[in-house]
C-alpha cells in the first residue's frame, strides 16, 4: 500500500505546509515530502529504489494513460483535450492540472469544471 498513490488532485498546486495537505497526509500509505520551493513531492519505492514525483507529474501519468486508451479506441493521434477540474480548484491548482497535460504531451485547450462538463 505504501507504493499505491491516489489522491494526486489533493496535492496538486499546494504548498507542503498547507493545513489541507497536512490533515490529508495523515490518511495516506504513501510518504510525501517536502521539495524545492515547498511544494510536495510523492515517494515511492520503485525496483529497490526511492522514488519522488510531483503531483503534476503523477497527474501526467494518469494523463498519457487516458490519452493512450483514447488513440487505441479512435485510431489517431490525440493532441487537443479539454480537462475537468473540481470547481473548488483555485488559479495554482487549474495551472498545475494544465501543466500537468503539457508534460503529458497535450495541448489544453481548455480547463473546465467537472460540473459544468456534466452539464454539458
Amino acid at each position: 500500500p505504501q507504493n499505491t498513490v491516489f489522491d494526486a488532485k489533493r496535492l496538486i498546486g499546494r504548498k507542503f505546509d498547507e493545513p489541507t495537505v497536512q490533515a490529508d497526509m495523515k490518511h495516506w500509505p504513501f510518504k510525501v515530502v517536502q521539495a524545492e520551493g515547498g511544494r510536495p513531492k510523492v515517494q515511492v519505492e520503485y525496483k529497490g529504489e526511492t522514488k519522488s514525483f510531483f503531483p503534476e507529474e503523477i497527474s501526467s501519468m494518469v494523463l498519457i494513460k487516458m490519452k493512450e486508451t483514447a488513440e487505441a479506441f479512435l485510431g489517431s493521434e490525440v493532441k487537443d483535450a479539454v480537462v475537468t477540474v473540481p470547481a473548488y480548484f483555485n488559479d495554482s491548482q487549474r495551472q498545475a492540472t494544465k501543466d500537468a497535460g503539457a508534460i503529458a504531451g497535450l495541448n489544453v485547450l481548455r480547463i473546465i469544471n467537472e460540473p459544468t462538463a456534466a452539464a454539458i
